[in-house]
């Protein structure tokens, strides 16, 4: 696993972020360009980050003044990059490893669910790529064509 360096801030966000939603918070990430925060929660919290109806991410998004996300970890790396992109489905994962980046993870999704996975200007597949890599050290998280294969 990656040694996470969490800064001061990030700490100061968890700590808040935790106690408005007693969901446990292993990382986070300020995403300035997205104008986002992406919290790593703990195994079985994504419910009370979420909140009936969504009530308790809108408030903490409204504390925070920022869009919040929340990404529940996994020990698998295949799962933990499938919860990365949720609410698009992946069908497969496989990984490879490069001389150059080390591992990377060969993502597939539905043809019809690409964009959802990419995100608006990309903003899915960068959460995916940082968070596999501060989660799992996996250098980099590419889509493939459905009819590509492995």
């Amino acid at each position: 696993m990656a040694e996470i360096k969490i800064t001061e801030d990030c700490m100061r966000l968890i700590s808040q972020f935790e106690n408005m939603t007693g969901a446990g918070s292993r990382d986070c990430i300020v995403d300035e360009r997205n104008d986002r925060i992406i919290f790593v929660i703990n195994p079985g919290d994504m419910g009370l980050a979420i909140g009936k109806r969504g009530s308790t991410i809108k408030k903490a998004s409204e504390v925070f003044g920022k869009r919040i996300e929340v990404v529940e970890y996994s020990d698998e790396p295949e799962q933990f990059i499938k919860n990365c992109f949720l609410p698009a489905q992946v069908t497969s994962v496989a990984f490879e490893e490069d001389e150059e980046v080390g591992t990377v993870a060969y993502v597939d999704v539905k043809a019809e669910e690409r964009g959802l996975a990419i995100g608006k200007e990309g903003k899915n597949i960068f959460k995916a790529k940082k968070l596999a890599a501060r989660q799992h050290s996996i250098g980099d998280v590419q889509l493939v064509q459905d009819d590509e294969g492995f």
